[in-house]
C-alpha cells in the first residue's frame, strides 16, 4: 500500500511543483549592474504601459530623421543595456530596447499577457515620435522575445520581422525538454505563436545557431514552415543559444534585411 500512496504523491506532486515554479523556469529577470558601458548617444527611455506600469529601456536615435526602428525584444535571462550598445548594429536606424516589467529597473513581474501589452504599448508610444518614421518598424525579438516579436506583429503594422533563436510554441518546447510532463494542462504562458505565423504577411527573417540545444532546430524550423509571408532562414554556423550573435554573420544577416525593407 506503501508504494501506491507514493507512486500517486510523486504522479501529483511534481505536476503540482511544475506549476507553482513555472514563473522561475520561464523568467529570469537580470538587474542593471552597471550603466558605464552605455554612451552618450544613446538616451534613458520610459514608457507606461497600459495597466501604469512603468517600463525602463533605452532609445539609440539615428542621425537622420524620421529614422526607421528597429524594436527590441531579449531572452529570458536578457538585460538589454547590453544588447543596444552593440556597435554593429546598422546605422541609419534607431535602436529602441525596453527592458521586460522586473528586469532591470522595470516595474511589475513579467508573464506572457503583461509582455505582450507592454510590446504593444512600446509600439503605440515609438510610432508617434516626430523623430520615427512610424511606416518602418521592425520587431526583433530573441529567443523568448522571438514569441513577443510574433505577437506584436500580429496585432500592429510592421515593415518586418526579426526573430533569432524562434520557437512555434512553449508548449511544444516544453514537451522536448519534459516529456514526462503534462506540458499542454500545466504551462500559463504559452506563447503558441504558430497560429499567428500562419496569418502574417509581413517579411520575416529566422537566424539560428548551429547547434541550440535550448531552442532546437526543429522548433524553429517549425515557426519557419508556418510563417505565411516572405521569409528568410539564416543558419550561423560554430555557434550555440548564447553565442549566436557573436560572428559578424549574424549582424551581416540582420544589416541585409534591414536594408531590404527601405527599398
Amino acid at each position: 500500500m506503501e508504494w501506491l500512496i507514493l507512486l500517486i504523491a510523486i504522479v501529483l506532486g511534481v505536476p503540482a511543483i511544475a506549476w507553482l515554479a513555472q514563473d522561475q523556469l520561464i523568467f529570469f529577470p537580470q538587474p542593471i549592474v552597471s550603466t558605464a558601458h552605455i554612451g552618450t548617444e544613446i538616451a534613458p527611455l520610459e514608457i507606461a504601459s497600459s495597466d501604469g506600469t512603468r517600463l525602463r529601456g533605452w532609445m539609440r536615435t539615428a542621425t537622420a530623421t524620421p529614422a526607421p526602428v528597429v524594436l527590441y525584444f531579449g531572452g529570458n535571462a536578457e538585460e538589454v543595456s547590453w544588447t543596444i550598445t552593440e556597435r554593429r548594429w546598422p546605422f541609419g536606424w534607431t535602436i529602441v530596447a525596453m527592458n521586460y516589467r522586473g528586469y532591470g529597473k522595470s516595474e511589475g513581474s513579467p508573464g506572457e499577457k503583461a509582455l505582450v501589452a507592454d510590446a504593444l504599448a512600446v509600439y503605440d508610444a515609438v510610432a508617434v515620435r516626430s523623430d520615427v518614421d512610424a511606416t518602418h518598424i521592425v520587431a526583433m525579438g530573441r529567443s523568448l522575445g522571438s514569441g513577443v516579436a510574433v505577437k506584436l506583429a500580429a496585432a500592429r503594422p510592421l515593415a518586418g520581422v526579426i526573430l533569432a533563436s524562434p520557437y512555434d510554441s512553449l508548449v511544444a518546447l516544453g514537451r522536448t525538454h519534459y516529456p514526462w510532463l503534462p506540458v499542454s494542462w500545466l504551462l500559463k504562458h504559452r506563447f503558441d505563436v504558430d497560429g499567428d505565423a500562419r496569418r502574417m504577411r509581413v517579411p520575416m527573417l529566422a537566424v539560428v545557431a548551429s547547434s541550440d540545444v535550448i531552442i532546437p532546430r526543429t522548433r524553429s524550423q517549425a515557426l519557419y514552415d508556418a510563417w505565411a509571408g516572405p521569409k528568410t532562414w539564416l543558419d550561423v554556423p560554430g555557434t550555440d543559444h548564447n553565442t549566436l550573435s557573436v560572428p559578424d554573420t549574424f549582424w551581416t544577416g540582420v544589416g541585409e534585411f534591414l536594408a531590404a525593407r527601405l527599398q
